[in-house]
């Protein structure tokens, strides 16, 4: 993501998807002939779900598997989910919109590892 650097290394993401991200569960993913290409990673902090990532193979983008994903988030979180994106992904935001999320704060990013300015998106009934 040109408007969005990693704040870690590709070695660093790696070790904390599989010393983290997944043993902390709430981790679904989307296979296809055994290759994963597509990630989402869900939590529930006190009266509020959360999607805390969202990945798809970005060849793969448009062809449904995140409406997949998010329609699994939909059907098992309990109200409201929520969920950041950055606010120059603007794919994203427009995904989020178009399945029923409404964005209820903007920040400046200093909250988060890349300092890029984000939104905060909401689902509620």
């Amino acid at each position: 993501m040109p408007y969005a650097p990693s704040a870690h290394s590709e070695t660093e993401v790696r070790e904390w998807v599989a010393g983290h991200l997944v043993p902390a569960g709430g981790v679904t993913v989307g296979v296809v002939d055994g290759r994963v290409i597509g990630a989402m990673a869900t939590a529930r902090k006190g009266r509020v779900s959360w999607i805390t990532q969202m990945a798809v193979d970005p060849s793969l983008v448009g062809q449904g598997i995140g409406s997949q994903l998010l329609a699994h988030a939909v059907r098992t979180l309990e109200l409201p989910i929520r969920l950041y994106t950055f606010q120059a992904n603007a794919g994203a935001r427009k995904f989020y919109e178009r399945h029923g999320f409404a964005a209820i704060e903007f920040t400046d990013g200093q909250a988060n590892e890349e300092r890029c300015p984000d939104v905060l998106f909401e689902m509620r009934r």
